[in-house]
């Protein structure tokens, strides 16, 4: 037997309830992250005195200027249905919900004049805004 979890699809005018089944596992990973997103991520972490075991959560929510954003953040535990990857010694969290979103994503940690920031590479994305944390699919 295969389990079915709910996700909320924000892709309508009003959100509404799927289920996905777990079965249904992308072929290739959720999302990657580059060598300088992966310093980057560690030096975050660093300065924030959090312990290696704190995990990089991702994952996709409703707003932002194109429909949805993305969020990082750092959870001391991934949650139950989470998809937990190990990349380079960052492990990650990614949702049910937001990983339906994020498959094939790459995130990169760039620099320039003006500061830096994490760019996410998302084939699913079908239009994104200038700000980079925001697209539609």
């Amino acid at each position: 037997m295969h389990r079915r979890v709910p996700y909320v699809d924000f892709a309508g005018v009003e959100p509404y309830r799927h289920f996905m089944d777990l079965r249904e596992q992308p072929a290739e990973p959720v999302i990657t992250l580059t060598a300088q997103a992966v310093k980057a991520v560690k030096d975050v972490r660093a300065r924030e005195g959090r312990p290696d075991g704190h995990v990089l959560r991702v994952s996709v929510v409703g707003g932002g200027c194109s429909g949805f954003s993305y969020q990082l953040g750092f959870d001391e535990q991934p949650g139950a249905e989470d998809q937990v990857l190990d990349l380079d010694g960052v492990r990650v969290a990614v949702d049910p919900t937001s990983a339906q979103y994020l498959v094939g994503t790459q995130i990169d940690y760039v620099s320039s004049l003006t500061g830096g920031g994490f760019k996410f590479s998302n084939p699913k994305a079908t239009h994104t805004c200038g700000c980079g944390s925001s697209f539609s699919a």
